[in-house]
């Protein structure tokens, strides 16, 4: 028979669990916005306890610390290529590595309009060359990576174009319009504001990948 003593002390772990999680939660968003919205140079322990009203000796207790926290932030970065473009085709048949690509273009492109932090982290990775930020970037690289490879099955390039260097060109392209659109509305006098603006782009996206890969 449990007596309210015992009670207590089986209901309190439970407790500190969900007081826990609700924190961990808070500190994470809070890095993330600060990030998002500071870069580096505003970042840091006292920064990011502020932000989520907590002590800042959590971040240690749970996170093990700024570097730690980061690393967290690097992990989402893995999971964001995932819950942006996801690995069901939409009811697309893939017959070759042109519509595999196409696919990949045009959700990236779509993705990172909508992610203010990834097309800052990718903006820092020509301006700023930090440990924390080669870490980020890299998480985001290989996440990108990891989808294609699983993506692209059996399907194989058109012999003789070397894909590296293409997709690189492809992707750099697609990046620097996105931050371009964000900043300037612009790029070399081509509107980037309206949906209309970013259709245009993506049938541009299509013909070049269409153009090299059929």
């Amino acid at each position: 028979m449990l007596t309210i003593d015992d009670t207590a002390a089986e209901a309190a772990p439970e407790k500190r669990i969900k007081d826990r999680a609700a924190t961990e939660k808070a500190i994470f968003n809070a890095a993330k916005a600060l990030l998002a919205q500071e870069g580096f140079q505003g970042f840091g322990i006292n920064a990011v306890a502020r932000r989520a009203g907590c002590d800042k000796q959590l971040i240690y207790r749970y996170f093990g610390g700024l570097e730690g926290l980061i690393a967290a932030i690097g992990e989402d970065l893995g999971s964001w290529v995932k819950d942006r473009i996801p690995e069901d085709t939409g009811g697309m048949f893939m017959l070759t590595y042109g519509d595999l690509m196409e696919r990949l273009a045009l959700s990236y492109l779509d993705a990172l309009r909508c992610d203010p932090l990834v097309c800052k982290i990718i903006a820092w990775e020509v301006s700023e060359h930090t440990p924390q930020v080669k870490q980020l970037a890299d998480a985001r690289a290989k996440a990108l990576s990891k989808w294609l490879d699983k993506m692209r099955g059996s399907l194989a390039a058109p012999k003789g174009v070397d894909t590296a260097a293409v997709n690189a060109v492809l992707f750099a392209a697609i990046q620097h319009l996105v931050i371009s659109g964000a900043t300037n509305g612009q790029f070399a006098g081509v509107a980037l504001k309206t949906a209309r603006d970013w259709d245009k782009i993506g049938t541009a996206v299509k013909r070049i990948v269409r153009g090299v890969y059929g």
